[in-house]
């Protein structure tokens, strides 16, 4: 049922944007300044559609990048302000096996340890990170499926790497700082290659994570 909700979801969106049916764009707003990741349908159908699900209900705005770890990923989209894990909906299937890799700058879906518990949470590659790609059908070997890539801002993302970490609770590479995604929305246009790959200015954030006594466990 939620599969096929999933892809009843997204048929209706490349009815609606045909323009972006192929490739939808999505620009993340955060205090740190923007960026903007393309996503690949054509490569992992379910995980796009749900995470434009998340996109367009407006899930990820005032959540954290909670986990930074530079000359690796940096990871986001699962806790509030106050250090609390949003409720995400049902996990979706693991779509690792898409032939797209863990490289610099593609965007991966987070989960535990069992292949099909992805739901909100998403990273960004810093490195090639070859251990992550998917190998064999097994558990430790099925890999993280990678959905997209960041096409405009990565210096952003590598301003956000660089932020100095702290641990709390179960967080453990929690930057000192909230790194807040203020706003992520659907590109009625689309940015042209051209554009691609342009620098954007990264202001420096004033905010100071504010947890409350107790850490929260990490999703």
């Amino acid at each position: 049922m939620r599969t096929a909700r999933l892809l009843l979801f997204f048929s209706w969106l490349m009815a609606c944007f045909p323009l972006l049916a192929a490739d939808p764009q999505v620009e993340f707003r955060t205090n740190y300044g923007n960026f903007i990741m393309e996503l690949y349908p054509d490569k992992a159908p379910r995980t796009v559609a749900n995470f434009l699900e998340y996109v367009n209900s407006g899930f990820y705005e005032y959540t954290l990048f909670h986990r930074v770890v530079e000359r690796f990923v940096v990871q986001g989209g699962g806790f509030t302000l106050d250090l609390k894990q949003k409720k995400p909906l049902p996990p979706i299937p693991n779509e690792a096996n898409n032939g797209l890799k863990n490289e610099p700058g593609t965007v991966a879906m987070a989960r535990r340890f069992d292949p099909d518990t992805a739901a909100a949470e998403f990273y960004i590659n810093l490195a090639d990170n070859k251990h992550l790609n998917y190998y064999r059908p097994e558990p430790a070997y099925m890999g993280y499926c990678v959905f997209g890539r960041v096409i405009q801002g990565m210096d952003v993302v590598e301003k956000i790497a660089q932020t100095p970490t702290r641990s709390i609770g179960k967080l453990h590479e929690l930057p000192d700082r909230n790194i807040v995604i203020e706003k992520a929305a659907v590109l009625e246009t689309p940015i042209t290659v051209a554009q691609q790959g342009k620098k954007t200015e990264a202001p420096l954030p004033e905010k100071v994570i504010k947890p409350s006594k107790k850490g929260k466990k990490r999703g």
